[in-house]
């Protein structure tokens, strides 16, 4: 009789790491961490603390797992411009201690990273090899917790991915939801194009890749397909939303310029991502970001 593997999914209250426990559950058994302790429903599990690089270990020691995918990241994109060394140990370091550890013991390792290792200065789908230029703290430290997966030696398989979000969490989509509830007219950002990538799909390819990686290693890019701006994703947010019953009304969306809504942090104007490696080495087809968008607004209650 065939041994059920363990799975530990380390950042399993983060919006991936929730459909990650969905669509991992059929694959063997899973543990999961949380830096409180604590899932979303207030259900116990391991704590993970990504602040402390160094205890992280200790909990691998104990669990033993055939497998490790670390969806934890510090995400807040304009803070880390002031929380440099936490966005650095949760993004970098903590990586690489998970990583070291995982070559160490022959176990290999799912680790996500982000378009924002790009400058957003391409003029054609960044495909795994281009070079990199992140524009901020968040986008260089997921680059060096990249550069410590690959470094230390042991089988991983690094996912880029870009615009994520779900029908839960803190994400663009609940955001444009929320305002579009309350307010006539909103303005958003025209002027940066990327792929809007349900955290839903990640996990299930995520999922179908463990099942079919075979002994492959290295880096693939994982959104959905196509391309849109942040002004066109709102509008066909509050399209679907209207025609599912989720929202009575659309509010009017005026497009602005990325210089009309400044942040701390940069963005990258450009963030289409070439997904045909991940497509071709998996034998995966991915849908358009127009699908995605539907099947998570089928997951929002009507109210």
């Amino acid at each position: 009789m065939t041994a059920v593997p363990t799975l530990l999914v380390l950042g399993g209250n983060g919006q991936l790491g929730q459909e990650l426990l969905r669509a991992l559950a059929p694959l063997g058994t899973l543990v999961v961490s949380t830096r409180s302790g604590q899932l979303a429903d207030g259900t116990p599990c391991e704590m993970a603390d990504f602040n402390e690089p160094e205890s992280l270990p200790p909990l691998l020691d104990r669990i033993r797992p055939a497998w490790v995918v670390n969806a934890a990241a510090y995400t807040a994109v304009d803070r880390a411009e002031d929380d440099r060394d936490a966005a650095w140990r949760a993004n970098a370091e903590a990586p690489g201690v998970i990583a070291r550890w995982c070559a160490a013991a022959g176990v290999p390792m799912v680790h996500y990273s982000t378009d924002y290792v790009f400058d957003g200065q391409g003029t054609r789908p960044y495909r795994e090899d281009d070079a990199t230029a992140p524009l901020g703290v968040y986008g260089a430290s997921k680059l060096a917790g990249e550069e410590a997966v690959r470094a230390a030696g042991g089988r991983h398989l690094i996912f880029r991915t870009a615009w994520v979000y779900a029908a839960h969490s803190a994400n663009f989509l609940r955001t444009m939801l929320r305002l579009g509830a309350e307010r006539d007219v909103l303005r958003v950002v025209a002027d940066q194009v990327g792929t809007p990538t349900p955290a839903v799909l990640i996990a299930d390819v995520t999922a179908k890749v463990l099942q079919n990686a075979g002994g492959l290693s290295g880096t693939w890019h994982l959104t959905a397909t196509g391309e849109t701006s942040w002004y066109g994703f709102a509008e066909a947010i509050f399209a679907a939303a209207v025609a599912k019953g989720v929202l009575e009304r659309a509010p009017k969306v005026e497009p602005i310029t990325t210089d009309e809504y400044p942040t701390p942090a940069k963005r990258p104007a450009y963030s289409h991502l070439d997904v045909s490696k991940l497509e071709a080495d998996f034998d995966i087809s991915l849908p358009g970001w127009q699908q995605g968008l539907d099947r998570v607004i089928d997951q929002i209650p009507q109210p």
